[in-house]
């Protein structure tokens, strides 16, 4: 099989996977990505045939992948009927977030007593990307990176687990705010980021924990039980991968 598979076009801060690494990496990299900026609708069925055309790998390499993102509960893998993409329940929605929450504060009082002044910097350039992105009106890269400030907060608290966990909280969470949230879609997370990246730096923990769950509150308010903004159709979502047709030469 001819290789097709190229990088992300903007390497993910957040982890390793699309910078380098094996196939199914930077597979994986890409379907989270397309996770993150919510170009995959919640119970999109993953299709290991169309994933291999589209990446030019083989299936042992997508189900790696899909494997990856089934342990972080934003694949559900189903026996004999393949692969889709979670769709949390309000339940699951509620739960999530209340995970979220614990683990927010952990990591912002964390990162109060452990972010170093580049970490800090990483985080406000991250933050200027996200505006500028909403700015130009590509709302996807501006939720995903908005997803991956989160992602390096986690870094800067410096606890591995912590940040484990709250990779496969803030898939889920992408999930959720696809499946339920409102139809007012104003962003305002930039600003709210900033703020809170200013009492990390000033070693205020309550007040970073207060700015910290003002933020998920925010979140919070905007979901509801009916809104669906994604794509099901996989050649469609990762279009950008695939290779354009040659022009015919005409005689």
């Amino acid at each position: 099989m001819n290789e097709q598979l190229q990088p992300l076009k903007k390497p993910a801060r957040a982890g390793k996977a699309g910078r380098s690494g094996t196939q199914d990496d930077i597979v994986y990299a890409h379907i989270f990505e397309a996770i993150l900026e919510q170009r995959l609708a919640p119970g999109t069925k993953l299709s290991e045939e169309a994933l291999g055309e589209i990446f030019g790998v083989s299936r042992t390499i997508i189900r790696r992948a899909l494997s990856r993102l089934a342990h972080e509960s934003v694949v559900l893998l189903r026996p004999n009927r393949g692969a889709v993409v979670a769709s949390p329940t309000v339940e699951e929605a509620r739960q999530v977030f209340f995970s979220r929450r614990m683990v927010e504060r952990a990591i912002t009082e964390l990162a109060v007593q452990h972010a170093t002044p580049e970490q800090l910097n990483e985080l406000r350039q991250m933050v200027r990307e996200e505006r500028d992105s909403f700015s130009r009106g590509d709302r996807g890269a501006g939720i995903r990176l908005s997803g991956e400030f989160h992602l390096k907060l986690a870094e800067a608290a410096g606890n591995a687990p912590l940040v484990s966990f709250q990779r496969s909280l803030v898939s889920q969470t992408s999930l959720i705010i696809a499946q339920y949230e409102s139809g007012n879609r104003s962003h305002c997370s930039y600003d709210e980021h900033m703020q809170l990246i200013d009492a990390i730096e000033a070693r205020n923990a309550e007040q970073a924990v207060s700015l910290m769950m003002h933020h998920m509150d925010h979140i919070d308010s905007k979901l509801n039980l009916d809104e669906e903004s994604a794509s099901d159709d996989l050649h469609a979502v990762f279009s950008h991968l695939l290779k354009k047709p040659k022009a015919s030469a005409k005689g």
